[in-house]
């Protein structure tokens, strides 16, 4: 089963992954988005693991065609 996530998720990830390049990341976004990441795997019923697995790699190591 293919791994589905928003755009929102994608984009708040992305500003975490933003900030802690730049040494910057707060509590406060760290846990926006372990939030997000939960609520959505829960409303999904997807695995967690699974969305913040995929997630990260959307982000961090995108394919050359996405």
């Amino acid at each position: 089963m293919a791994i589905e996530l928003t755009d929102e998720l994608i984009e708040l990830e992305r500003r975490a992954w933003q900030e802690q390049q730049h040494g910057a990341l707060t509590v406060e976004t760290a846990n926006a988005v372990q939030n997000a990441i939960t609520a959505h795997a829960e409303a999904t019923g997807q695995n967690r693991y699974e969305v913040e697995k995929e997630l990260k790699r959307v982000v961090r190591h995108p394919d050359p065609d996405e």
